[in-house]
This record gives C-alpha cells, sequence and structure tokens, in this order.
C-alpha cells in the first residue's frame, strides 16, 4: 500500500490554533483556543441589533483538533451545535449517529462551498461505491468566499462528541456561526466537517501509521482520500438530494445550484441533467431504504 499522495497542506485562508508538540497527539493550546470561541460568541451577540444586509466582517473559522477543544463549545446545558451539509440535511440519517438530538432546524453558513471530492469507506462496506465508474465520492465542505450553503443546524449531548468525531474522522473539524435564513446569526458556534488533505489525516489522525491508515481506508484499496476526479456516490446524492428537498425550495435549489463536483465547475443540477441522469429514479438497496431515503 502506497502512502497518501501529497495535497496542499491547507485549504483555504483557516486560522490554525497553536498546537502543543510535547504531546504524541496534536492538541490545542487551551487559552488560545478558549478566546477564539469567546470572540465567536461575542461577534454573534454584536450582530444581535445589526440589520443581516449590513453585517460584514464575520468571524473566521476555527479549527479543532483534540476532542477536549469540543468541550469549549458547550452551551450552559450542555451540548454543541452540529452544521449538517450532507446526509446530516436528513433528520432521519443524523439520528442514526445522534438519536438524542434537539432542535434540528435549517440554517445558512456563509464563506463555504459544498464539493464531492472525497472517498468514503462506508460506501464500499455497504456495497455502494462503484470504483469501475469512479462513483464513490461523498461531500465535504470548503472554505470559499463567494459562496453561501443551506444546511441545518442541531445539537447533541456532550456524551455524543466521541460518536460525531468516530463518524467524521477524517474531515477538518471547523467552528463556524451559521445564520438564520433571515440572516441573523446563531448565539452558539456550530461544528462543520470541512476538506483535510491526506498529508494531515495521514500525519495527524493515523500519527504517522500505515497499519492505522490501513483499518480506515487501506483494506478497501483507497490509497487517496481526497480527490478531485471522482463522482458523487449514487445512493448518496440521491439522498442528500431528497433530504434537502423535505427542507423546502430554498435549501433545494441551493443543493442543487451550489454543490459542485470536484472540478468546482460542474453543478449537481447540471450533473443530474447530464451525465448523472437517472440517478434520482434509482431506489437504495431494501436494507438501505430508510438510512438513504432521504
Amino acid at each position: 500500500m502506497s502512502l497518501p499522495h501529497s495535497l496542499p497542506s491547507s485549504v483555504g485562508n483557516v486560522p490554525r490554533l497553536s498546537l502543543s508538540k510535547s504531546r504524541s497527539q496534536y492538541t490545542l493550546h487551551r487559552s488560545f483556543s478558549h478566546r477564539n470561541i469567546l470572540r465567536l460568541r461575542r461577534r454573534a451577540a454584536s450582530f444581535d441589533h445589526i440589520e443581516p444586509k449590513i453585517q460584514a466582517n464575520r468571524p473566521e473559522p476555527i479549527q479543532l483538533n483534540d476532542e477536549s477543544d469540543f468541550y469549549q463549545l458547550l452551551s450552559p446545558d450542555g451540548r454543541i451545535s452540529i452544521s449538517g451539509f450532507g446526509s446530516l440535511l436528513s433528520q432521519i440519517s443524523a439520528r442514526t449517529t445522534f438519536p438524542d438530538l434537539i432542535n434540528f432546524r435549517v440554517a445558512k453558513l456563509h464563506g463555504f462551498r459544498r464539493v464531492f471530492a472525497n472517498v468514503t469507506p462506508i460506501f464500499f462496506e455497504r456495497g455502494l461505491a462503484k470504483p469501475e465508474t469512479k462513483e464513490i465520492s461523498s461531500l465535504s465542505v470548503e472554505p470559499y468566499e463567494a459562496e453561501t450553503l443551506i444546511g441545518t443546524v442541531f445539537e447533541i449531548k456532550k456524551s455524543e462528541i466521541p460518536a460525531f468525531i468516530k463518524r467524521e474522522h477524517e474531515f477538518r473539524f471547523l467552528a463556524v456561526l451559521p445564520e438564520t435564513l433571515d440572516g441573523k446569526p446563531f448565539t452558539d458556534p456550530a461544528v462543520v466537517c470541512a476538506r483535510s488533505t491526506d498529508k494531515e489525516f495521514f500525519q495527524i489522525k493515523c500519527n504517522g501509521s500505515k497499519e492505522i491508515y490501513f483499518q480506515h481506508f487501506g483494506r478497501y484499496n483507497i490509497d487517496k482520500i481526497w480527490r478531485d476526479d471522482i463522482l458523487p456516490c449514487r445512493v448518496y446524492l440521491r439522498h442528500c438530494v431528497l433530504a434537502a428537498k423535505n427542507l423546502g425550495d430554498e435549501a433545494y435549489n441551493n443543493f442543487l445550484d451550489h454543490t459542485f463536483l470536484g472540478d468546482r465547475k460542474t453543478t449537481i443540477r447540471e450533473y443530474l441533467a447530464t451525465t448523472g441522469a437517472g440517478i434520482m429514479e434509482e431506489e437504495p438497496p431494501e436494507s438501505l431504504k430508510t438510512r438513504y431515503g432521504g
């Protein structure tokens, strides 16, 4: 098995918090992280009396590198907000991992775009991947100033944070500040799963271990996670489109027109009308109809 191919070491202008290298795992300096989280909350509060149309200088996303950093985002009642953009547009899907989630709602996130550009082992495990046609991609978001996505936000319990990290282990976790559809920032930051790099995943999430990488990806002959030459997994794409449609016309059209293939040019609306024609008429396997039913 070859090591993950090299990719740029950063994606977008996301500030990385200080890392302590005295431990085997990369962790945040607590005071620096805490100040940044407080700044996000103060910025949200300062927007309360500002007209949405003139809100500017939105706070930059903050990267979370360790489980304990998630705890700094906890609300007074011990919950953390999650920002959904793909399968988590579906409350049914969200509850398969977070059965006790609350306050599931539609939200807007500025400065990010959705891109189908990462390989996910779960599609191979469930027999949904089609490597012969490169229809193996899941969905991630990446910083992009000119784009706005409409997704969901919901709260999970502190005890569910490890399950969230395990579910989304290949991603870069960012603390962001979503808004309501009419432009009012939420009080608390939310965590979104953003594009990472193969180098970062191997060095940080796998601690440079080929064995750990093999357990996650290598056993499916995946030697590169983040790719721009792959196409959406058909069942997964259909699921995301149906989930977006269930959220209403604004969310549905936003998904179709502001979600892209790996070329960052072809929208999902264009893809479904051309190469991906027929995807929306295909049913998932019987055992996965609920899980991938939108």
